[in-house]
């Protein structure tokens, strides 16, 4: 529709408004139609493709006044001059409005207040923005001022770094000149140093991460409101732009209806002018007429009368949705004066946000400066500290270097005087058997006399000297010394493990950079290093009294420990199988990703103790071999025990500690890839060394990088070493041989065997039985299924894989739970209703196999240093709740033991296990599972419930018995035992 506005003195257009489609009726309803007489030209302006509105003013012969023409559809302009031009007066498709110039006023005004509002709302607009834009630049000077506060404190700590490196630095050049005990405490304080180190780094790295992320939701919360307030400012300018329009609505029907009543008048009009008319007219044609003329007024009537009804009844319906509409723009104003408040308060929330916020990180920045100043002097104070400890330690390690060595000068000495003696008694027996042989020769009977005489010349010690059970005759033949017992040497060597062996040699000893004795040539008397300790020695009486001491402590704690934390196993319970153990096996995962860094064997040891106090029955150790990598899982040398983690003595040492308290030693063995040690004429790297001397035809032929000369692999392809070819009788061979010399030379009880995706289930089935051992685990890792980014319900397929896997290996081997793990994953997050599936049973291979399966929550892999899958921190100990009360072999991890402060909870777990006797085998039943938490009953003595679920065992009808809640952690977990 297009519109064109004729006035007398000019032409004016009225701004266009595209209204909204409730509006359309309204549009609609001033297309009232009257032919008209122009005298003006037109004048036309396009304002849209499909509706146009012209409006024009008009000379009438009267008074000045306007007229609105519509048209409608097709070439707007061609329609309207085509009806201007038919001059035969009949209704066209001109519709013609005619307006007072009052009413014309009325609305410029109105449209005048409108754009008055409209510019006030748009600086409105713009004055928010502004301030928007202003808050955002606060923010990002906030963020770079927190920023460059995080470069001062890193500075200050690389500093500190810088300091304390240098401290050691010079702590580490006095180490040469002092003995091994200064080596030993010199680590330690290396150790010490680096642990303050992470300590600050986490320190720092928790105080920014807060406080960043908690500007982050501020800023994203103000853009938030900043969008809403926008939009609110939008929503304002189309209420009043519809505001407007009503206004101009209201004003056309008022036009309307004086219209309607100026055409009421002109029928009135035309009525008179056609009676005077018929007066002229002959009688009969005047009454023919005037009847045919009253039938078409009548018809006229008639079709104004219906007309003139719509019309009433359209300007009542307008009527009533004008007011609708003027409710509806009182709501709106009332909307947009809450809108304002809201922006209001919120600009002076945001500003006392910010404020606020200014302060906090003021305050923490204050914070974080006085913590890092009290930790380096804390650090520098420790430090101190500690090298007086070390300079002590020296000290007294140089005391005792110089009370042994005065201890052996008196040995020596007494040696001396013994060798004296000895000569003397050689000279004395020399001189007797050459009296002995005058008599003899001589032939002259001995007298009474001569005999006495004899025993005067001896002094009467010849019987003396010839009894075997001679003092002397034993230190002539013997020496003075016994040989050191084996539980002696331990407890030397566990008081100064880092002295320098004393030499067995001479050449070895003539050239050692030690000051030696001065001792005799051992051809002469006997080896000095062959020694024997002595019996009155007073200080070796002290150090058998003390072994003595802590050996009966030892065996009384551990007796004590029998009766009152571990359970009496009856001969079912001791019977060993490879792939279950005994059934009631609590693993640890003795080592981390970082673990060879340290001496690891000689750190472990200790904790033998503790762990078996705790309940734990066996202890994964990392694996023994020489490997290029120093975690140990790229093996070279396999008969080469001397790792990162510490040298084949140290391993056997901490296997005989484990072994003292109990516990089972698991070796992690890797079968399935070996790193050779030398090239091929061609330069691959496939020619291996060492006791197991293979070449390329013990890899397999479809290895891409190695060029194998072995059959195809039975399994998946590791490449980032060669893969062994366990078809061959001679590799299978010497990995037997291999396997049993770790078991009765090195003392592993069981193994740990890694990637067994890589090789056929048959041949581990052959390796276990070959090895015999205490238990089996195999390392099958497979990727769960997802759909759209979230875990599949059904894990039937995964769990599949792994328990064809264990078939393959006849039973002979246990395997990682990964199915399990995947599944704690998200269930713990209020989707218990993952933990069963629709036969009821639990929806690992625990439910399908429970004696083989392993469960574990995080190792070496998935969780320290690497975190190729870590599981959620704040459900550790939900997840412990679940893997040691079901069935399954469970694992602890070395971290989540010793350095996430879950020991005692783990324990608590533990010890309600053994009460339950809970075992790989208990059976299970699930009660419910659902969004709001997990209950079950495993075996026939314990209960356990996970979640916010209200329950406990009185409001369960099946489960009958008196329980006694044994642990509460809330909505975290709960567990009954059975009185």
């Amino acid at each position: 529709m297009s519109a064109i506005l004729l006035a007398d003195a000019g032409l004016r257009t009225l701004p266009c408004h595209h209204y909204p489609n409730g509006f359309s009726r309204i549009q609609n309803c001033h297309n009232l139609f009257f032919d008209l007489k122009w005298h003006h030209s037109l004048i036309h302006k396009r304002f849209s493709t499909k509706k146009r509105k012209s409006v024009y003013a008009s000379a009438w012969p009267d008074r000045s006044r306007l007229v609105v023409f519509s048209c409608m559809g097709g070439d707007s302009s061609e329609d309207f001059t085509n009806h201007f031009d038919d001059g035969d007066g009949s209704p066209g498709k001109i519709k013609v409005l005619e307006i007072g110039e009052n009413e014309l006023l009325a609305a410029r005004e109105a449209l005048s207040e409108s754009r008055a509002r409209e510019e006030a709302i748009e600086k409105e607009r713009d004055k928010l923005l502004e301030e928007l834009a202003r808050a955002e630049v606060k923010q990002q000077e906030y963020m770079a001022a927190i920023m460059h506060d995080k470069e001062l404190a890193v500075a200050e700590l690389e500093a500190a770094k810088a300091l304390f490196h240098q401290k050691l630095q010079e702590s580490v050049e006095e180490k040469f000149n002092l003995e091994s005990r200064l080596v030993l405490a010199k680590q330690d304080a290396v150790e010490l140093a680096v642990q303050v180190e992470k300590l600050a780094e986490i320190a720092f790295q928790q105080a920014t991460s807060h406080i960043l992320e908690d500007a982050q939701l501020r800023v994203s919360a103000a853009e938030t409101s900043a969008a809403e307030a926008a939009y609110q400012i939008e929503e304002q300018i189309r209420i009043a732009t519809e505001g407007t329009i009503v206004s101009i609505v209201k004003q056309s029907k008022d036009a309307i209806e004086k219209t309607l009543a100026v055409a009421q008048a002109a029928g009135d009009h035309t009525e008179k002018l056609m009676a005077a008319f018929t007066d002229y007219l002959n009688p009969l044609e005047e009454i023919v007429s005037i009847k045919s003329q009253n039938v078409k007024l009548q018809d006229a009537v008639t079709d104004l009368e219906s007309q003139l009804l719509g019309s009433k009844n359209e300007i009542g319906r307008l009527k009533l949705e004008l007011e609708q509409t003027m409710q509806r723009a009182n709501a709106y104003e009332l909307q947009a004066r809450n809108a304002e408040k809201e922006v209001h308060d919120f600009q002076e929330s945001t500003r006392k946000a910010v404020l606020q916020q200014e302060e906090e990180v003021r305050i923490l920045l204050e914070k974080v400066k006085k913590d890092s100043v009290d930790k380096r002097k804390a650090a520098s104070k420790a430090f101190k500290v500690e090298l007086e400890t070390i300079k002590a330690a020296v000290e007294a390690a140089k005391e005792a270097a110089r009370s042994k060595d005065e201890a052996y000068m008196r040995r020596c000495e007494a040696l001396q005087r013994s060798l004296k003696a000895a000569e003397a008694t050689s000279e004395t027996w020399r001189r007797r058997a050459e009296m002995a042989e005058s008599l003899l020769l001589k032939q002259v009977p001995l007298s009474e006399r001569d005999e006495d005489a004899i025993y005067v010349v001896n002094g009467g010690r010849i019987d003396l000297l010839m009894d075997d059970d001679s003092q002397k005759w034993k230190l002539l033949s013997d020496g003075p010394r016994r040989e050191i017992p084996d539980w002696m040497a331990r407890q030397i060597r566990s008081i100064r493990p880092k002295f320098p062996p004393r030499k067995t040699g001479l050449p070895e000893a003539r050239f050692s950079n030690f000051k030696t004795l001065e001792l005799p040539i051992p051809d002469e008397v006997w080896s000095i290093a062959q020694e024997k300790t002595k019996e009155d020695d007073t200080l070796v009486e002290h150090v058998m009294e003390k072994e003595i001491i802590e050996k009966k402590r030892k065996a009384l704690e551990r007796a004590l420990q029998r009766k009152t934390i571990k359970w009496q196993r009856t001969p079912e319970e001791t019977k060993l199988e490879p792939g279950t153990g005994t059934g009631r096996e609590i693993v640890f995962q003795g080592f981390n990703w970082e673990s060879w860094r340290r001496k690891w064997y000689l750190e472990l040891a200790p904790k033998a103790a503790d762990l078996s106090r705790c309940g734990i029955t066996a202890v994964w150790f990392p694996p023994p071999t020489e490997s290029v990598a120093p975690q140990g899982y790229m093996p070279s040398d396999l008969y080469n025990l001397n790792s990162a983690y510490g040298s084949w003595e140290e391993l056997k040492y901490c296997i005989e500690e484990m072994h003292n308290q109990d516990l089972l030693a698991l070796g992690d063995v890797v079968l399935n890839h070996r790193c050779a040690h030398k090239q091929s004429p061609n330069g691959v790297w496939n020619i291996f060394g060492g006791r197991l001397a293979w070449g390329p035809e013990a890899i397999v032929c479809d290895d891409p990088n190695f060029q194998g000369r072995g059959n195809p692999s039975s399994g998946d392809i590791f490449h980032a070493a060669p893969n062994i070819d366990h078809s061959q009788d001679f590799v299978r061979r010497d990995i037997k041989e291999w396997l049993n010399w770790l078991r009765n030379d090195i003392g592993f009880d069981g193994w740990r065997l890694d990637f067994v995706r890589g090789f056929s289930g048959g041949y581990v089935k052959e390796y276990v039985e070959a090895s015999n051992p205490a238990f089996a685990i195999g390392e099958y890792w497979d990727s769960l299924a997802y759909e759209g980014g979230n875990l599949c319900y059904n894990q039937d397929s995964h769990r599949q894989r792994i328990v064809n896997w264990i078939n393959a290996t006849g039973g002979t081997s246990s395997a990682f739970d990964v199915t399990t793990k995947g599944i704690l994953h998200s269930a713990l997050h209020n989707q218990y209703w993952r933990l069963i599936d629709p036969q009821g049973k639990p929806t690992g291979v625990m439910g399908w196999w429970p004696s083989r399966a392993v469960t574990f929550l995080e190792n070496h892999d998935t969780g320290s240093t690497q975190g190729h899958w870590p599981f959620p921190r704040e459900k550790l100990t939900q997840g412990y709740a679940y893997i040691l009360t079901h069935p399954g072999t469970p694992v602890v991890f070395y971290d989540h033991f010793y350095d996430f402060g879950i020991r005692d909870t783990i324990t608590e777990l533990i010890e309600a296990r053994r009460r339950g006797g809970i075992h790989c085998r208990s059976p299970i039943k699930i009660y419910h599972a659902h969004n709001d938490g997990y209950v079950a009953k495993i075996g026939d003595t314990l209960v356990v419930k996970l979640g916010h679920f209200d329950w406990n065992p009185s409001k369960e009808v099946d489960l009958d018995g008196s329980w006694q809640k044994f642990v509460d952690k809330g909505i975290d977990y709960q567990l009954w035992l059975r009185q």
